[in-house]
């Protein structure tokens, strides 16, 4: 399945999860070098977002930072400054704001940004933060989450392409995503180890919407993509571009 029209980026090219890192030893998820080796290769990006307790849009997944750093902590109760000092595993990279991030991609590869909520309640304000620092963004970048509150937000706020990142094969979980893309989604990133099902097959059938899958890894997860999805995003190996 191809995708010509607006929508056609996002599955021309393998997708690198969180960046072109190589394990988190020398080249850290979702960082500037990640970017940039992802660049190099020509492939997409899939980066996370996070917001810090002044409301400044991060690109890290975690909701602590205890994994990556020596530190500790939600990045919620990290002001953007201090965050900004924190170096990653044994590097001196550093966690970029989406401001940072953006600049350096600067439209040579797409970006796909997975939107990180908490609550509903506490995220709450989280669109309006997030779309000053990409409303004038002019490369190919989409939108998605879990979160059905922050997907509800993106659509509201914005005309940039928005999708739901699912998984699971239960009948009642995929009737809620079958809801939740028909409140406007145009795409959904879903778990390679739950394809195929019925849910993503009625996505590429009969909405004739694009599915890329998450987090490929062994010849087995690119083989079930070729099979039941249009793009891939990978990590731990070097695909063909």
């Amino acid at each position: 399945m191809t995708f010509d029209g607006p929508l056609g980026w996002l599955t021309r090219r393998p997708i690198a999860h969180r960046g072109l890192h190589d394990g988190n030893v020398a080249v850290i998820e979702n960082t500037i070098a990640a970017a940039a080796a992802a660049i190099a290769g020509d492939y997409a990006i899939e980066c996370d977002v996070c917001l810090t307790r002044d409301g400044v849009p991060v690109v890290f997944h975690d909701p602590t930072v205890e994994r990556l750093t020596t530190e500790s902590g939600r990045v919620a109760a990290w002001s953007a400054e201090d965050l900004a000092k924190v170096t990653l595993g044994h590097t001196d990279q550093t966690i970029p704001t989406v401001a940072e991030f953006l600049a350096f991609v600067d439209g040579r590869v797409p970006v796909i940004m997975e939107m990180k909520g908490t609550t509903a309640e506490e995220d709450a304000g989280y669109f309006d933060a997030l779309w000053p620092v990409i409303s004038g963004y002019r490369g190919p970048l989409a939108l998605m989450s879990f979160d059905v509150w922050l997907i509800e937000q993106a659509l509201a706020g914005c005309e940039l392409p928005v999708g739901l990142t699912a998984e699971g094969l239960r009948p009642e979980l995929l009737a809620a995503h079958r809801a939740t893309i028909e409140r406007g989604c145009r795409f959904v990133s879903y778990s390679v180890h739950h394809l195929p099902n019925p849910f993503v097959d009625w996505m590429r059938s009969e909405r004739r919407a694009p599915v890329i899958s998450w987090t490929v890894r062994t010849p087995e997860d690119i083989a079930t993509t070729q099979a039941h999805a249009d793009q891939m995003t990978f990590e731990g190996f070097v695909p063909q571009a």
